[in-house]
């Protein structure tokens, strides 16, 4: 949202209060600020004829309202509900009003500790690391979803070490890493556990894990030959930074500049 975004003037005398996570909102924009950044807590209780009449005689929205009522009766869905609220308020662009449809199209059929890790995921990628681990641990330690793939754990597992190793956890890493390969048996998880381990423990340390296992060995061996190849893309970026600078300063120099 780049452009210049016109608020609407009329603020709310009182409140409506979303009694799930206990928000007092006054604005439109507020109200559309909370549907944006909580998709995966809003359910169908926000579909409801007390917010048409906060809308209506607080915030003077006439003409939402009588849309949103008329959906009510017509049993709308609740995605058409909140996308019909934020194309009213004019905040949002029409290409990220459909990336919001996108994302609760994917949010519809999922369950309550799905939707959970869709949280913890977007804490994490907004860069909220530590809200993220509060939120994958409550997935691990909370009541276990028996219907879901086992396979869902091991991925939240190795959504934890990779926030953990963001804080350059690697010990505590390495131990989420290993659980997820326990459970999934994905060689990109066996990679990242043993990048962990490489990272904390001492080299012996580190050798002996390697003997315990063949497979470990040759997943160690890609892992050296890939930070070779990083490493050796670092020297070329920095060569070229260094090649630049000294290109500037010759410039620099044959004009005067210096």
């Amino acid at each position: 949202m780049s452009s210049l975004i016109l608020c609407h003037k009329k603020k709310a005398r009182h409140a409506y209060e979303i009694a799930r996570i206990h928000r007092r909102i006054y604005t439109i924009e507020e109200l559309c600020y909370y549907l944006c950044n909580h998709l995966y807590l809003v359910d169908y209780t926000i579909m409801n004829e007390k917010l048409c009449d906060w809308l209506e005689e607080e915030l003077e929205l006439q003409e939402l309202s009588a849309n949103l009522r008329d959906m009510l009766v017509q049993n709308a869905s609740m995605e058409q509900f909140i996308v019909t609220i934020l194309a009213h308020s004019a905040i949002y662009t029409t290409s990220e009003i459909n990336q919001i449809r996108d994302v609760l199209d994917r949010l519809k059929n999922q369950r309550p500790i799905e939707k959970q890790k869709y949280k913890a995921d977007n804490l994490l990628e907004s860069g909220s690391v530590k809200s993220a681990i509060m939120a994958y641990q409550e997935i691990i330690h909370g009541e276990r979803d028996e219907s879901i793939d086992g396979r869902f754990y091991g991925k939240v597992y190795a959504c934890l070490g990779a926030a953990y190793g963001r804080l350059f956890l690697y010990e505590e890493a390495a131990k989420m890493y290993e659980a997820a390969f326990q459970i999934c048996e994905e060689r990109s998880m066996l990679k990242a556990y043993l990048y962990a381990c490489r990272k904390y423990m001492r080299s012996e340390e580190y050798m002996a894990l390697l003997q315990k296992s063949h497979v470990y060995q040759a997943v160690d061996n890609e892992l050296s030959e890939a930070i070779t190849m990083i490493e050796g893309q670092i020297k070329v970026l920095q060569y070229e930074d260094t090649l630049e600078n000294w290109k500037n300063q010759y410039r620099r120099i044959s004009t005067g500049e210096m």
